[in-house]
């Protein structure tokens, strides 16, 4: 019960909250729990039901998308979230299960605390963002966008983050018997606080300026056949309200497939386009042929004097949505349970240009997508490892009224910032009801729209050349130290057992 409640308290540490000190906590709590464990059956169960806390109450607004806006009975969709959260639960219970293994074989706590318990709750967390396409949500590193531990996020990672707050919870421990562990809590925090002094990134050609539409468009008449030509005027009176270097849209803005679109609808968009001298991009599902469908962004250029119709740029989205924008095998019984239209999209390339804004480059991921950081930070890196244009700034559009008003978007949020202190690039995010932002290298958000009003974000918004060390090596430099430091406490162990 005691890492039960822990679990729930650790949400308190991302936002909207943002007690940052509250993870390392509760994290401190957990490992304490762990090493007074009497087997390693009660410390799999420890660990399990501070995951099941953390999870269930991280992601409890998917009750809200699949009952309130999916049509499911309250009782099958509370469920499901409930079992998605013993899912969770089960990789921090690898995690302590594990730990457990290692310290009931030795006397001292030390090097289990320091080298093995940080080790594995990080290793734990990268799996739990790749296998079953992954589902990183509320990762310890990203309680710690505003902490001083976000200096080292150019270098690590939000995984790397994780293993640090693992280490300053060990240290935390530790501290009661072993004094001198208080100093590596003070280097850990004061490194991280000079390394948010360095700039991996420097400015690259001109400000652009951009415009963010957010149409606040009701998640329960978004795809209402009788509301569309009232979304279609609305989305298009707020691109020609005013030009920009870049208007973007929330992702599928417009709620129908880009051919059954009226015959002149773009048409028009592209004139302004020309007109007014602004790239658009727009999100929208694109058909390929029979049951072929892409959650998209498509990128309108002004026609140059050489081409009698404006450049088209598209990108598809590549890391969908399990059950949203893909059924798994054996799942389709569970998605007609819910009525979401196109519900199995095809997937995007792994690897895809960004669009040219004047002298910019933008470089789009669609909602769910900016939860993967190796994702994006590979795109930059074998762009510019092939001699590519590198993206300059980085776009997310989104569409997370299936949420709510819940804390699904200042979460979400939250993790916009850390890829942008990842990669040292502006992120500029679109969102149908919020949160639409302008975050800068650092990860602050320098200019937001209130969530659940319709309203256009307008900024003058700086590209940043270069690349951050996270970018080169992705999560491949953290996961071999974790392995590392596994070595490492094995060998020590073999040497001297009471030692450790």
């Amino acid at each position: 019960m005691i890492a039960l409640c822990s679990g729930a308290l650790n949400v308190l540490a991302f936002a909207p909250f943002g007690w940052w000190p509250l993870q390392i906590i509760t994290l401190a709590l957990l490992f304490h729990l762990i090493l007074q464990a009497p087997s390693i059956k009660s410390a799999v169960l420890t660990g399990w039901a501070y995951g099941f806390g953390w999870s269930v109450c991280g992601v409890y607004w998917l009750y809200i998308s699949m009952h309130q806006y999916g049509g499911m009975p309250a009782a099958m969709a509370a469920l499901a979230v409930a079992l998605l959260a013993m899912l969770l639960g089960a990789f921090s219970a690898a995690a302590t299960g594990a730990c457990a293994c290692f310290q009931q074989r030795r006397q001292g706590a030390g090097a289990v605390l320091l080298l093995v318990f940080p080790a594995f709750w990080m290793l734990s967390e990268w799996l739990r963002g790749w296998i079953l396409t992954g589902f990183p949500w509320v990762s310890s590193g990203y309680a710690h966008t505003d902490s001083p531990l976000a200096g080292y996020a150019p270098l690590i990672g939000v995984y790397g983050l994780g293993w640090l707050a693992a280490v300053l919870a060990a240290s935390l421990v530790l501290s009661v018997t072993k004094k001198s562990t208080l100093g590596l809590i003070v280097i850990i925090l004061a490194s991280g606080f000079g390394l948010k002094a360095v700039n991996w990134t420097a400015p690259q050609g001109e400000p652009i300026s951009v415009r963010l539409l957010q149409g606040n468009v009701p998640q329960e008449i978004k795809f209402d056949a009788q509301q569309t030509n009232v979304t279609l005027t609305l989305y298009e009176d707020m691109i020609r309200a005013a030009p920009a270097d870049l208007i973007a849209t929330p992702e599928t803005a417009f709620p129908l497939l880009a051919h059954q679109l009226p015959a002149d609808y773009l048409p028009r968009l592209a004139e302004f386009a020309t007109a007014s001298n602004s790239h658009l991009a727009i999100g929208i599902a694109v058909s390929d042929g029979p049951q072929q469908y892409a959650n998209s962004v498509i990128g309108i250029a002004p026609a140059a004097a050489s081409r009698a119709t404006p450049k088209l740029y598209r990108y598809d989205k590549h890391h969908l949505v399990p059950f949203g924008e893909f059924i798994p095998f054996g799942f389709r019984w569970f998605v007609d349970m819910m009525h979401i239209p196109l519900g199995d999209f095809t997937r995007g390339a792994a690897l895809q240009a960004p669009f040219a804004v004047k002298n910019q480059w933008v470089l789009p991921n669609i909602c769910y997508e900016d939860l993967f950081g190796e994702e994006i930070a590979g795109q930059l890196r074998a762009a510019d490892a092939a001699g590519k244009p590198v993206a300059t700034m980085l776009l997310n559009v989104s569409n997370i009224a299936w949420f709510g008003d819940s804390i699904a978007l200042p979460q979400h949020l939250q993790i916009s910032q850390m890829r942008a202190i990842e990669t040292g690039r502006t992120m500029l995010r679109s969102t149908n009801t919020g949160t639409t932002a302008v975050i800068d290298p650092t990860g602050k958000v320098i200019a937001q729209l209130k969530p659940f009003e319709r309203g256009v974000l307008t900024a003058s918004v700086q590209g940043y050349g270069g690349i951050t060390p996270y970018v080169y090596v992705g999560n491949t430099f953290i996961v071999l130290l974790a392995f590392a430091l596994l070595i490492a406490a094995w060998r020590l162990e073999r040497r001297n057992p009471n030692s450790l």
